[in-house]
């Protein structure tokens, strides 16, 4: 798969690990639904602060994605949901860990409330 970051000097810089475009070739799209800090042995949410459960909220797509046949680098496109604004950056250190290249395109939005209480959710799109 193609995969190009795009950057305008003419538009605000991105204040995370995201691009603010990703232009990608057609291929085969693959849609994830919004991954929460389940565990999947017990299916009960992880214990921990907003670190702990965005780590889980990561092994979760990134297990979703492996039965796609696709990892982290396939994924052009990221919704970030939180409870709480504020833990903005402590979420953005776990999730750029896991995009070694240009990261995806991505919007973060405060919530008022997620799954189970949980504080953060995230959903992707994967091309390859």
């Amino acid at each position: 798969m193609a995969r190009k970051a795009i950057h305008s000097d003419q538009a605000p810089k991105a204040i995370g690990p995201y691009s603010q475009a990703v232009q990608v070739d057609a291929g085969k799209m693959t849609f994830l639904s919004g991954q929460i800090p389940l565990n999947p042995a017990t299916m009960e949410m992880v214990p921990g602060d907003v670190v702990a459960q965005a780590e889980q909220v990561m092994e979760n797509l990134k297990a979703v994605l492996a039965a796609s046949g696709l990892d982290f680098s396939h994924v052009v496109r990221c919704t970030i949901y939180l409870t709480n604004l504020g833990d903005f950056a402590r979420v953005n250190e776990v999730y750029g860990r896991h995009f070694t290249g240009a990261p995806p395109a991505r919007a973060t939005v405060q919530v008022s409330a997620l799954p189970k209480g949980a504080q953060v959710e995230i959903d992707a799109i994967a091309v390859s």
